[in-house]
């Protein structure tokens, strides 16, 4: 008898999906409670799942945040008014982000989104080399770019070095931002520019703290030269019509 007790409270209806939920969402531990326990209310594996769900909410999210940029981009076959160092050091912050997280081995759904990011951002600057009439430069750039990350994964790097990359993100995601924002304002407009943590670690939440701030400055300047663009494109027609 206490063997078939055993033997009905170790199945569930969710056991089809056992695999998927441990691999993303929770523990065994939280998966014994809620769906042989039937305690849904038990906080703290409520707390895992909520940062695990948003985690891997924001990966999915990551891969369309800089899509509009590119097909931006593509569409208008110009990176007018995108600064390439400020893609550098955007650059230097997602892979130092990324390498800090894999080192720590921190959960994918903490780090996920940097992957992402870096590819649409490799992307990003090698279409402003590409409408910048340097392809070849681009090319060389988006392979160096990846052997690097290459270096800085491999076992043979230093931990010390990928902490130092981390910490020098909050700089270079405060000036490759300002980096942009200055170019913005020289031009008077954003040309081709887009409007569109559960590990516990302080640093990479100060990190993604600061870029946001960054970020909105980034998004005001949008919204302030919507038009400008456009109006001084017109004002150099007509002067070469005179």
């Amino acid at each position: 008898m206490a063997a078939e007790a055993a033997m009905g409270k170790g199945t569930s209806a969710m056991d089809p999906l056992k695999g998927l939920l441990l691999t993303y969402f929770m523990p065994e531990s939280c998966y014994d409670t809620f769906f042989l326990d039937f305690n849904f209310l038990d906080v703290p594996c409520l707390k895992v799942v909520l940062s695990k769900g948003l985690g891997l909410g924001i990966i999915l999210g990551s891969v369309m945040v800089k899509l509009p940029q590119i097909l931006k981009l593509m569409g208008a076959k110009s990176a007018e008014g995108l600064s390439f160092n400020s893609v550098l050091l955007e650059l230097l912050a997602i892979t130092g982000t990324m390498a800090y997280s894999i080192a720590n081995d921190f959960p994918f759904s903490a780090w996920g989104e940097a992957l992402f990011l870096m590819l649409q951002t490799v992307a990003i600057g090698f279409l402003i080399q590409h409408y910048g009439g340097r392809t070849s430069r681009g090319l060389l750039f988006t392979a160096v770019y990846f052997g690097l990350v290459a270096a800085v994964l491999s076992p043979a790097t230093p931990m010390s070095v990928v902490t130092s990359m981390q910490a020098f993100n909050m700089p270079a995601v405060i000036i490759g931002k300002l980096i942009q924002a200055v170019a913005n304002f020289r031009n008077g407009h954003t040309g081709q520019l887009s409007a569109i943590s559960e590990t516990g670690d302080n640093l990479m939440a100060l990190t993604y703290i600061i870029s946001s701030a960054c970020n909105g400055i980034i998004a005001l300047q949008v919204l302030y030269y919507w038009n400008s663009a456009g109006e001084q494109q017109q004002q150099k027609k007509k002067k070469k019509r005179e």
